[in-house]
């Protein structure tokens, strides 16, 4: 008699290969590539005969080879574009048998970084459908700012009204401050008729309210950053207390608040050092194999990431080699218009789901899973640098022990998390000089290497084998707070670019590294577009400069209209703009998102990129010290308004004006009088290539117009 089959696991997840998306940019590919190369063959085959303007030729030719060698880089991201979905109804329904997860908010300047909204984003973790005992919360406190501590255990009383709230109700909004305004409407208007629930509903809006003014109001008191100071853990709650004797919607994760030392004469590490602070503070305390990383306004926003993310983490066919599962940010606050293309659609949309085909995507610095012992060994080899642990960890033998326990969950901690030997071990190994002769930020943890730890840390991943997913679920897993001023996007796209532009040129760009790495032909190819994209802002500015000028002159720079030799470079124009509407439209976008995305990368690529260049160049000649740029997250209400009226708003963005301001007046004067000679020499077939480049400019410079005039009449 044959024995039966044994039955199949569970099925967690699903991926599709968006086969038709894959097809479609395979033939475009090739079609533009071809006129691509009869372009760049009249460039050369024009140059060697002579009877050009060598100068203004060789810069624009220059520029091309620019503009094609990053467009080959984005051809990677089209491959292979895959989609995938989740069962979490799969995963094991005994809450033992799902692995610990540590969350991990990281805050730095409460003036910055406003305290209430970080404290939503704690109440929203502590909202997880997950496992309260197999949860713990940090925050990292790199201000050590007493409003912030004073705040934590305020939200942790007011959890203790929210939680059970937000259980009995199955509210769907994590975020108390977001639940009451009118993101939480439609979920609140569904239950108008129900008198008990607006009852109990009103009683947690008046309870948030006191919470929130006692907050307010110690921030008003106090919201110093503290530079020099010492190491400082607290429990504010400890979840070992919620085994026995407690309602099941009252439990709370475990909830720590940690401060790690700061020194004047010791080097901080920005959040990459906060991180790995993190990672050893909690292996004493929590010691869980799993955690998720989000930035202080990037709220929870469904209380299952952490189950789907499980949907991959426990799947034995690829959990082997998976380090990290990466949600997109999604932001609350974009208005209809967009002007500053904060939602990213091209990233988010488009080039992740892409990378997703080629072993995973970039980290994006928040909304990812992430299984820890990948930041500590290679896939399959998980114990590799404990052989030697004290060299590479560091003198903490008890969180040595805990990397040992990390996967064992028959280890108990209770009693161990506030026992007094834990916050004095926890407090050491977040002390200043406990990296020492170590390997952290070289070979384990979050790389120092770059200021933007997470996607560097993601690549020297991807370059030791581990991969990663990619989910895009219908609903955001989290909603972040998005730029709504030219000045604050602007400074954080500098940071980015000058982040990227110095790793691609250093001894870990991807088209060395990587490759030697045994990388991915296509996944180099990615990563090189992220680190050397930026590189556009140089032709950029040259396009904005060289056929304005040549215009002015009545020089021509493009093949008549009446050529043959117009074709490929109508075609390169046409073939660009058709594919960027195609991905607009096919992402839900529309002809002013389309408009908006062409106006922001122009001024992005003159101003922010331009200077992150610029500032990558100066720290890798050593004119320049690695700093850390905090964005303002505060929102002013009168940059709101502009904002929401799809008005650009260049306050305090003065070093940023300054080429945008050149490149404007300049095209504007070029244009008038370049018209004048076009129109009066009758040249209009030698000069319409730079005449429809000029105007094209002036279109998309309009709001800079706008702003110079406006500043005019100030005056």
């Amino acid at each position: 008699m044959a024995m039966a089959a044994p039955a199949a696991p569970p099925l967690l997840h699903t991926c599709t290969v968006q086969q038709p998306r894959a097809i479609l940019s395979r033939i475009h590919a090739c079609f533009h590539f071809a006129a691509i190369l009869a372009l760049l063959y009249y460039r050369f085959s024009t140059f060697s005969h002579g009877g050009v303007p060598r100068l203004s030729w060789t810069l624009v030719t220059f520029s091309e080879l620019i503009f094609t060698s990053v467009w080959v880089f984005t051809q990677a991201f089209r491959w292979r574009p895959v989609a995938r979905s989740v069962r979490p109804e799969n995963l094991p329904a005994r809450s033992e048998e799902l692995p610990g997860v540590d969350v991990f908010i990281c805050t730095a300047d409460p003036s910055k970084e406003p305290v209430v909204e970080v404290m939503n984003t704690v109440l929203s973790a502590l909202a997880l459908d997950y496992p309260p005992e197999k949860l713990a919360v940090y925050l990292s406190d790199d201000g050590g700012a007493p409003a912030t501590l004073y705040a934590m255990k305020e939200a942790c009383g007011f959890a203790r009204h929210w939680l059970p709230f937000f259980r009995r109700y199955a509210i769907k909004t994590m975020s108390p401050e977001a639940y009451f305004s009118s993101l939480g409407d439609e979920e609140r208007f569904l239950r108008l008729g129900d008198d008990e629930f607006m009852a109990e509903e009103l009683k947690i809006k008046s309870e948030y309210d006191v919470f929130k003014r006692n907050v307010e109001k110690a921030v008003s008191v106090d919201n110093s950053v503290k530079n020099d100071r010492p190491p400082y853990v607290e429990v504010i709650h400890d979840n070992t207390k919620n085994q026995e004797g407690e309602d099941e919607e009252s439990k709370m994760p475990l909830l720590v608040y940690v401060s790690r030392e700061r020194r004047p004469l010791h080097p901080h590490r920005f959040k990459a050092g906060a991180l790995n602070a993190l990672l050893r503070v909690s292996g004493l305390m929590s010691n869980a194999p799993y955690m998720v990383v989000l930035d202080c306004d990037m709220y929870c926003n469904d209380s299952s990431s952490a189950k789907q993310a499980m949907c991959f983490h426990l799947d034995p066919n690829i959990s082997r080699d998976l380090s990290y599962v990466q949600y997109p940010q999604i932001f609350y606050n974009v208005s209809k218009n967009d002007i500053y293309d904060g939602q990213a659609r091209s990233a988010y949309t488009t080039k992740y789901q892409g990378m997703d085909g080629i072993r995973g995507t970039i980290c994006a610095g928040t909304g990812y899973y992430l299984y820890k012992k990948a930041l500590f060994s290679l896939p399959n080899q998980e114990d590799e640098f404990l052989h030697e642990a004290e060299k590479h960890f560091g003198c903490s033998r008890k969180f040595i022990d805990s990397l040992k326990r990390l996967n064992d969950k028959n280890y108990d901690k209770r009693d161990i998390i506030l026992a007094d030997s834990t916050i004095e071990e926890a407090k050491t190994v977040a002390s200043c000089t406990y990296e020492e002769n170590t390997a952290w930020g070289s070979q384990i943890g979050y790389s120092y290497e770059c200021l933007l730890e997470s996607s560097f840390t993601s690549y020297l991943l991807h370059c030791k084998g581990w991969r990663s997913v990619y989910l895009y679920p219908k609903r955001p897993c989290f909603l972040g707070c998005t730029t709504i001023d030219m000045k604050d996007a602007l400074v954080q796209l500098m940071k980015w670019a000058s982040g990227l532009v110095q790793v691609g040129f250093s001894k870990y760009s991807p088209l060395v590294y990587g490759i030697s790495n045994n990388m991915p032909i296509l996944q180099v190819l990615c990563y090189g577009y992220f680190m050397l994209s930026h590189l556009l802002s140089i032709p950029t500015l040259l396009y904005g400069i060289v056929p304005q000028l040549c215009f002015l002159t009545g020089t021509p720079l493009f093949p008549k209209v009446s050529s043959v030799w117009f074709a490929p470079f109508a075609i390169v124009f046409v073939s660009s703009l058709l594919q960027h509407v195609h991905e607009v439209f096919s992402t839900g976008g529309s002809i002013k998102t389309l408009w908006n995305e062409q106006r922001i990368w122009l001024i992005r690529s003159v101003t922010a990129c331009l200077f992150g260049c610029l500032d990558a160049l100066l720290k890798q000649v050593g004119v320049a010290k690695a700093n850390f740029r905090l964005t303002n997250k505060a929102i002013d209400k009168d940059k709101l308004r502009k904002y929401e009226m799809g008005k650009f708003d260049f306050q305090g963005a003065k070093m940023f004006m300054v080429p945008l301001t050149f490149l404007v007046v300049l095209n504007l004067v070029s244009f008038v009088f370049g018209m004048k000679r076009m129109i009066g020499e009758g040249n209009y077939g030698e000069m319409f290539g730079q005449c429809f480049l000029s105007s094209y400019g002036l279109a998309l410079s309009l709001p800079i117009l706008e702003g110079l005039i406006k500043k005019d009449k100030q005056k």
